[in-house]
Parts: structure tokens; sequence; C-alpha cells
């Protein structure tokens, strides 16, 4: 019931779920039965591997379709996050893709593995992808599958083709190193954790653009246009990181930078302690603000993609990370519990942002919704005023763009809100 009257509140996000819903969410899924044994594990593991909620939001086109099947959105702390192109069963390749990088992020995140025994697996872990009987079994973390049935996702690994193989082994080289890295040091300067996000995230987004040319699909040329990609996958990143505060305290990971939170704590997790709630709330504004100075460049990015699918798979992550950016601003919940994006909320930017208009205008209303929550005595008050002046200069908003209510909406609504009356008596 406290879901619905959420809802209730907005009106179009109502519309548009229930819209999702009842279209069956438009998905042409993978035919199971067309899948080898192997396979179907590996999409077994991908609806897995995520918490509770998957959406899968497209169909492509059948261009697009030659490289997969299908895209498919989940949910993970309670925000639909971008997990990229799943496979089709005749090329399975980004399937494959997210299942390796997701099995070298469990090893990661995995905390009772000593660091003696983590770093050189990482190092090594793009070399187990040509061993067919590696397998890891003493992982506690909860992704444990990836890594216990290695030897299947593997196996399918080298049934790709062989310019697929290399993008997936060089981006799983890179990012294991890139993560031992980090493990032996700390996240200390700011410039560290832009080279741990470029490792963690930039290098994704990097992977997915080589598969789109590998695949002779139209996408914009690489040279400058690889840098504003690199610069949009360590925007997801960052985002990630500064909403999971919480989330890797509790489970002793840390990867906010210490030359900003030492300004506000003697210690990354004295933030968490009620007393300090008002520094903490600073110190995450201040990286918001420094995470925002990415937008343009994927506004720059979205502008030059042509292809209607390669754009959609594009825009939807960004305008997710500015909506959620926009709701932790100056919130205090971030340290107490889980920020998240309501599933109405998350439908209506999927079904919107499909062209760079309306991926504008969506930009320019979350910067609003910033702006009007920058407290006056903010330290960073002048830098995000900056840069959100900055963003919404590329982001002219179009007039009716934003919160259309019609008819349809409104007797809608009025609909939803007898059934609760009528429920409640």
């Amino acid at each position: 019931m406290e879901q619905l009257q959420e809802l209730l509140g907005h009106p179009t996000e109502l519309y548009n779920l229930v819209k999702f819903k009842m279209s069956g969410s438009g998905v042409s899924k993978v035919d199971q039965d067309l899948l080898s044994d192997g396979l179907r594990a590996c999409y077994k593991y991908l609806n897995e591997t995520g918490p509770s909620f998957a959406v899968i939001v497209q169909v492509l086109d059948e261009k697009l379709r030659s490289v997969s099947g299908y895209v498919e959105w989940r949910e993970e702390g309670g925000l639909c996050w971008w997990i990229g192109l799943v496979g089709g069963s005749d090329n399975p390749v980004a399937c494959i893709f997210y299942l390796v990088l997701r099995a070298l992020d469990t090893v990661e995140d995995d905390m009772t593995i000593s660091l003696e025994r983590k770093i050189p697996i990482l190092q090594n872990f793009h070399s187990y992808l040509y061993q067919p009987d590696w397998k890891f079994m003493d992982s506690q973390g909860k992704h444990k599958q990836v890594l216990e049935d290695f030897p299947t996702i593997s196996l399918e690994f080298r049934k790709l083709a062989k310019v697929y193989q290399d993008v997936i082994a060089d981006i799983c080289h890179r990012m294991g190193h890139g993560m031992a890295e980090f493990l032996e040091k700390k996240v200390d300067s700011v410039k560290d954790w832009e080279k741990y996000c470029y490792y963690v995230g930039g290098l994704v987004g990097i992977g997915l653009f080589q598969i789109f040319s590998a695949s002779k699909l139209k996408v914009p040329t690489a040279g400058q246009n690889m840098e504003l990609v690199k610069s949009m996958g360590i925007f997801l990143q960052k985002t990630n990181i500064i909403r999971d505060y919480l989330e890797d305290q509790l489970e002793g990971r840390e990867f906010w930078p210490k030359e900003v939170w030492s300004k506000y704590a003697r210690k990354l997790s004295d933030l968490a302690n009620p007393e300090n709630i008002d520094k903490a709330v600073q110190c995450m504004n201040e990286l918001i603000t420094n995470a925002l100075h990415h937008v343009p460049d994927a506004l720059t990015f979205l502008s030059r993609v042509k292809n209607q699918n390669v754009f959609n798979i594009c825009a939807f992550p960004q305008v997710m990370a500015i909506a959620t950016l926009a709701t932790c601003y100056n919130n205090q919940q971030a340290f107490r519990g889980v920020v998240k994006i309501q599933k109405g909320e998350a439908v209506t930017l999927m079904m919107e942002a499909t062209n760079i208009q309306a991926v504008k205008a969506i930009t320019y209303q979350y910067m609003e919704e910033i702006y009007r929550k920058i407290p006056s005595k903010d330290p960073s008050l002048s830098k995000i005023q900056q840069i959100i002046s900055s963003v919404q200069s590329t982001s002219k908003l179009r007039s009716g763009f934003i919160s259309r209510i019609d008819y349809m909406l409104i007797c809608l609504s009025c609909i939803m809100l007898l059934v609760a009356f009528w429920s409640s008596i």
C-alpha cells in the first residue's frame, strides 16, 4: 500500500509502469529450448547474479541481434543498473562478457579471501579463460556460483569468435591488474579515485564499444569518442561508489578518496556515526559535484550515436545515474540505509530516454532538482552551482517534455485512488 501511495503522487510514473507491465515489457526472450546446456546455465547465472528484480527492456533490431538477443536491466541495492547486452542464442558475446567480469568482481569483493591469494588470482584471471578446468571453490561471495562453475562460462567464451575473445580477455586482463593495484594501496587522492573507476567502470564501457564496433554496428569512430565512452563508464562507477558508502563500510571496503573525506572526518567510517551526519552529507555532496563533471561527456557522446538500439543501451544507465545522484544529493538517508530510485521512475526514464533531446530534458530536470537542494553553507556551493550551470547550458529544456500529465493519466490516478480507498474500508 505504501508503494501504491508513492506512485499515486507521480501519475506519469504510475501510467508508464502499468503500461510497461501490461505490454509484457515488449520483450522477445532467447528461446531456452534452442540453447545448449552450457548457454542455458550461463543465462541462469545471469539472472541469479543480480538481486530480486530483472526487467528486459528492449528487443534489438536484426542487425544487433546477430550480436545480442535482448537487453536486460537489473535492480541492485534498489537501483536499476545497466548490465549491458545479453547475447542471442547464436552469439552470446555480451552475456559471457558480463559473467566473466562478474566472476572477476566477485573475487575482488570477497573479503574472506586473503590478499596473498586474491592478488595473483586477479592478475591472472584472464588466463583462466583458456584453462578448461579452472574454478574457485573457496569464495563466500554472494555470486560465488560464477566462480564454482567457471568451466562452463570459459567454455562458452572459447566458442566465441576470436575478435570477441580478444576484447573480453584484454578488458579482463587490464581490469584484474587494476583491481589488484588498489588492493595493495588505498584510494587516497581524487586522481586515485578516477583511476580506480576507470579500471572497474571505464573499461566496461570501452569493452562494449569495441564489441559494438566488431559487430559492424554503426557507432561513432574511436579516438576522441573512446575518451567519452571511458568518461561515461567512470561516471557510472563513481555514482555506484557514492551510493554504496554504507554497504561498503559494512563489508569492510573503502572507495571514497581520502583527499576528500579527510576534510570532514578522521576516519572514513566516522561518517556513518549519527553525530557526524552533517559532515557526512557535505562530503557526499562534494563527491557528487566531482561526478557531475562527466555529464557533458555523456551528452556529447550520445549526440553522436545514430543507431537507435545502441543509443538506448547507452542512454538509460546515464540518466539513471543522474537520477541517483539527484536522489543522494544532500540526503542523510544515504548514511542510514539504501537510497533507491522507485521502479515507476526507472521505467519512466527507460521509456523516455530514447533520443538526445529527451535525455537533455531529463538531465535538465535533475539538475534543477539538485540546485533546489543546495545548502546555502555547503562547502562545495560555488562548484556545484558552476557545474549545474554548465550542464544546463547544453541541456536546453524542450517545452512540454517534462511532467506531461494528460487526461488518461488523471483518469488512471482516479481509478487507482478509488481502488486504494475501497481496499482500506
